[in-house]
């Protein structure tokens, strides 16, 4: 997608943010049963597998990650690496809050073994400098690593709730807010909030899986190494598969489009 080309809405998930008056909190809820067919028939396209335990964690990980990128400005590109040492394993989301975009991927190989586990957020605001935080934490899954995120590295805490298995909750503190109803929410609260809390329309934001990889774009990833050792780079092979590291979407690129992509340069 080109920077001005926007999005089919109907294409997408839509997610309405609440304000929770009196608590001074926002509140979103979304069923993420359309974003993971999106993802599942991704993975049969490009014949890829995961263990169940490793999908339930991308599938929870799009899922906060779409919670967090709507309650976030207009103008961000986002992406978080959650590396966790049992699996060892690094579960990668991004995204960018201007196009709606979510996408995800699990790394298992060459992953670092360490003393705990971490979280890192890179962001990137248009027309500024990149930032990343980092936030280690013990133990846990997904919704734990997020919360121990929130809890350390943003300015308002969050707490987030698996209310059934493909519906997500985010209960985001805002500036005077009611901590001590905050800090006692349970997921019985929350599954009720409509009903026992003043709830008012905020926005209605939208995400959907889509990544944007293409030939070209891998083509361009590879011109340098190329150029720089064409043998080492293909092995003696004509042909080789590479995955974007963004989605592990699978490209298979020949020498010889890789010869004519580099001299058209």
């Amino acid at each position: 997608m080109s920077e001005n080309e926007q999005p089919d809405a109907q294409e997408m998930l839509a997610i309405k943010s609440r304000f929770v008056r009196g608590r001074n909190l926002l509140y979103a809820k979304a069923d993420f049963g359309q974003l993971f067919v999106d993802y599942y028939l991704h993975l049969k396209d490009n014949e890829l597998e995961l263990s169940s335990e490793l999908d339930d964690r991308l599938k929870q990980g799009l899922a906060l990650f779409s919670l967090h990128c709507i309650s976030r400005p207009r103008n961000e590109i986002l992406a978080w690496t959650i590396n966790f040492q049992d699996p060892l394993v690094n579960v990668f989301l991004a995204g960018d809050t201007g196009t709606s975009d979510v996408v995800g991927r699990i790394y298992s190989e060459g992953v670092k073994e360490a003393e705990e586990n971490a979280f890192y957020q890179d962001l990137v605001r248009r027309n500024r400098e990149p930032h990343r935080s980092v936030v280690g934490f013990q133990g846990g899954g997904m919704i734990h690593a997020v919360e121990e995120y929130y809890k350390h590295s943003e300015q308002r805490p969050a707490k987030f709730f698996q209310l059934e298995p493909d519906v997500f909750a985010i209960v985001q503190a805002h500036p005077d807010y009611d901590e001590n109803w905050f800090d006692s929410l349970t997921i019985d609260d929350v599954r009720t909030i409509e009903e026992t809390e003043e709830v008012v329309d905020l926005e209605t934001r939208f995400v959907r899986w889509h990544c944007g990889c293409n030939q070209q774009r891998i083509l361009g990833a590879l011109a340098a190494p190329f150029h720089n050792d064409p043998e080492g780079l293909f092995m003696g092979e004509e042909l080789i598969e590479v995955n974007c590291p963004r989605c592990a979407g699978k490209h298979r690129i020949s020498r010889e489009m890789m010869e004519a992509y580099v001299a058209s340069k």
